[in-house]
């Protein structure tokens, strides 16, 4: 019998990667081959790897490794028994059907294999030297590795004065006003949020919305239209945060405010985009065929204008038939929220790529998300995770989808009661965007869910994550 050689390169990358056995375990499975063919590595063995019991790991196990360390087996210290190709031959889906025992490879195949490089370089420049990992998920390293999430961020403050803000019916002051200083904070606004830096968003609205308002009194032409064109998209970002706030009587106000300013304006993209935050004000207060009828009208509206349409056209049509979907999914609408998503699939075709043309994250994987979404509100959390793991998260081009998408996905198992897989996955959209867990009623609700039901193997893991947020039972 052949004297087990301790595996010494192995270890080292391990403990320079600053990785526990267990975690590295976690991480082998999270890969983007461990999630493709469902692997179930634990720490015993890493033990076996370690102290040289297997001189070659299983093929997939090695894809594993290599794309968590970014090297080779053989670099790491393993010994082939004969050279082989390092290519699998992929494994055919599997039909999910929820009245059936789930095989482990499609109850893990969650996103398919495109992760999300988070490199931490070492100082030492030698090839066992380079602390690089790839994401759970494709989206982050388990909270054992990077530290836990942000303490929630209590914004009540901030929405207060957002509310002041959109109470104000004084006249403005007349003054000097800077368009360009305007239109750059709306962007900075636009695109903290879509970085889920809520806070920072609610916290700069109420002095930018006052700013806007004056512009839109004073100044006059074009440059009047172009302030309420400014104001429409400043009061889009209101009611968002505000919907996430669960604060449905101000994202009313608001939404409201962007559709107003937005006709104003005359630019018909401009009236188009604030009907998709009109529509979501509808949904959330149960106004289902309404906001389904809203969403298709202005669709068909911009749709009758599009012979030769940009990538602006094509993104905020596809977005108002991804909520008209969602609309007819909430009103149990499936054969309407199906034709919907089709055609948005279509615009994302015709698109090409997940992009952000005014701000909507629109593609063919954000056509994706939005299929788990209403696969899991019409309560087919197989079909949302079916869906879910042909998403390449990386295309999505803001830190917001990618939350998003991993909570419908956290959702969907814990509707399946995989709740290990429910909490591992929603670590890691806090990894991606700690105020999407610490600030928003609905996911602090769903960390609930899963500490409540969750069994015995996962009950201490969960217990010490909702602790980490402040949420008790």
């Amino acid at each position: 019998m052949r004297k087990a050689t301790p595996n010494v390169r192995l270890r080292t990358w391990r403990n320079r990667a600053n990785l526990s056995r267990a975690e590295m375990a976690k991480v082998v499975n999270l890969s983007a081959s461990g999630i493709k063919y469902g692997l179930t590595c634990d720490e015993e063995r890493i033990r076996r790897w370690e102290a040289g019991e297997v001189s070659w790991p299983r093929e997939p196990y090695r894809l594993a490794l290599a794309e968590i360390t970014h090297h080779d087996p053989e670099d790491l210290g393993f010994v082939p028994v004969k050279r082989v190709r390092a290519t699998v031959a992929p494994v055919p889906d599997t039909a999910v059907n929820p009245e059936r025992e789930y095989p482990m490879r499609v109850d893990s195949c969650i996103i398919s294999p495109h992760a999300m490089n988070l490199v931490e370089s070492g100082r030492d420049e030698d090839s066992m030297q380079r602390r690089e990992f790839v994401g759970l998920a494709g989206a982050a390293l388990f909270s054992a590795v990077v530290g836990q999430p942000d303490k929630a961020h209590h914004i009540q403050s901030d929405v207060e004065a957002l509310a002041t803000a959109l109470v104000d019916y004084s006249a403005p002051l007349d003054g000097a006003t800077d368009l360009r200083a305007l239109a750059a904070s709306v962007t900075a606004a636009k695109q903290n949020y879509q970085a889920c830096r809520y806070s920072q968003v609610a916290a700069a609205l109420p002095s930018l919305l006052h700013k806007i308002r004056t512009a839109c009194t004073v100044l006059t032409g074009d440059e009047r239209l172009r302030a309420y064109a400014l104001s429409a998209e400043a009061h889009h970002v209101a009611a968002s945060i505000l919907l996430k706030q669960e604060d449905k009587g101000l994202a009313w106000l608001a939404a409201d405010r962007s559709v107003q300013a937005a006709h104003t304006s005359g630019n018909p993209l401009m009236i188009g985009s604030s009907a998709r935050i009109i529509t979501h004000a509808l949904m959330d207060d149960g106004h289902h065929r309404a906001a389904t009828d809203m969403a298709s009208t202005a669709a068909q509206r911009l749709d009758a204008d599009l012979s030769h349409p940009s990538p602006d056209d094509l993104s905020v049509y596809g977005t108002l038939l991804l909520r008209g979907a969602v609309a007819a999914a909430l009103h149990a609408n499936r054969h309407t929220a199906a034709e919907l998503l089709d055609e948005a699939e279509q615009a994302g075709r015709r698109l090409g790529h997940d992009g952000n043309y005014m701000w909507t994250a629109f593609g063919p994987n954000n056509v994706l998300c939005h299929r788990v979404n209403i696969a899991l509100r019409l309560g087919d959390a197989g079909t949302a995770i079916e869906n879910a793991r042909k998403i390449d998260i990386n295309a999505l081009t803001i830190n917001e989808r990618k939350a998003t998408v991993l909570l419908d996905t956290s959702r969907a198992f814990l509707a399946w009661g995989k709740h290990d897989r429910a909490l591992y996955i929603l670590r890691a959209a806090g990894d991606i965007a700690p105020e999407e867990i610490t600030g928003r009623p609905a996911t602090l609700r769903l960390v609930r869910d899963i500490l409540a039901t969750a069994p015995v193997s996962v009950r201490r893991e969960a217990r010490e994550y909702a602790e980490s947020l402040g949420v008790s039972a």
